[in-house]
C-alpha cells in the first residue's frame, strides 16, 4: 500500500509492507539522489518482514515533486518527523519503532530519533565522511551518530569512500562486502539487520502514544494524507 501524507515542505509518499502480526515498525528514508527501491533498502525491508515487522519506506517531499537534489538538513528533519507522527496515528500505530534509512536517510533518522520516539536506529552507508574536493574543508558527521542514544546498527561496505563509522557503547558496525551503494551483497545486509533486529525490540514496551514531536520541533505541524 502507498499513502501520500502532507508535510511542512510538501507530499511526501510512504510505501507501506506490513506483517501479519507485527512485532514492531521500522520507517526507512532513501538516500539523497536515489529512490525507495536501493538494494540496500529492498533487503533490510525483506529482513525485517521475515522477523514480523511491519515496514514503511518513505519518499521525501523533494523526490516525490521529481527533484534530485535533497533540501536542506531543517526541512528533511521536519518532513520526516511529519511523516513518522502521521503513521504513527494511522497504520502503524503503537507499535515499537525503528527508524533509519541509507546514506542521507540515515543522517535524517539519528538527528529525529528522540523526536520520532524510536527505540533503534538503523544506518546503511553512514556517508561518516564526504570524499574532499580541492577547495573544502573536510567534514566528519560522527556527532550525529554520537548524538542518538538508543541502540543503533551501522551497516557499510568494508570499500565506501566515505568511511566507517566507529563502533560505541549502544552502537554495533558491520562491514559488509562492496561500497557506499551497498549492492555487492544484498544478503550480507540483510542477514546483519536480521541478526540486529530482535535483540533492540526484545522485552521494550510499545509507546502508547505518537512521539511527542511537536514540541522538539516546532517546525512540524500537525500533517494531513492524501
Amino acid at each position: 500500500m502507498v499513502v501520500e501524507i502532507d508535510t511542512p515542505q510538501g507530499t511526501a509518499r510512504a510505501h507501506l509492507h506490513t506483517a501479519e502480526t507485527p512485532r514492531a515498525a521500522l520507517v526507512l528514508g532513501h538516500g539523497a539522489g536515489g529512490g525507495v527501491e536501493a538494494p540496500d533498502l529492498v533487503a533490510a525491508r525483506d529482513a525485517a518482514r521475515s522477523e514480523g515487522i511491519s515496514v514503511a519506506l518513505v519518499e521525501q517531499p523533494y523526490r516525490v515533486a521529481g527533484r534530485r537534489s535533497p533540501a536542506g538538513a531543517t526541512q528533511l528533519d521536519a518532513a520526516w518527523i511529519a511523516v513518522v507522527e502521521e503513521l504513527r496515528a494511522n497504520e502503524l500505530g503503537d507499535l515499537r519503532l525503528i527508524v533509519g534509512g541509507r546514506s542521507l536517510g540515515s543522517r535524517v533518522a539519528c538527528r529525529t530519533s528522540e523526536a520520532t520516539g524510536a527505540v533503534a536506529v538503523l544506518c546503511l552507508a553512514f556517508p561518516l565522511e564526504p570524499p574532499r574536493r580541492a577547495g573544502k574543508l573536510p567534514q566528519n558527521r560522527l556527532q550525529e551518530l554520537e548524538a542518538v542514544k538508543v541502540p543503533t546498527l551501522v551497516v557499510q561496505g568494508e570499500r565506501d569512500p566515505f568511511g566507517i563509522s566507529p563502533p560505541g557503547p549502544s552502537r554495533e558496525v558491520v562491514r559488509v562486502p562492496g561500497d557506499h551503494g551497498l549492492k555487492a551483497d544484498p544478503d550480507a545486509v540483510a542477514a546483519a539487520v536480521r541478526a540486529w533486529l530482535p535483540t533492540v525490540i526484545a522485552g521494550v514496551p510499545a509507546s502508547g502514544t505518537p512521539a511527542a514531536s511537536s514540541a522538539a520541533s516546532p517546525a512540524a505541524p500537525r500533517t494531513g494524507r492524501r
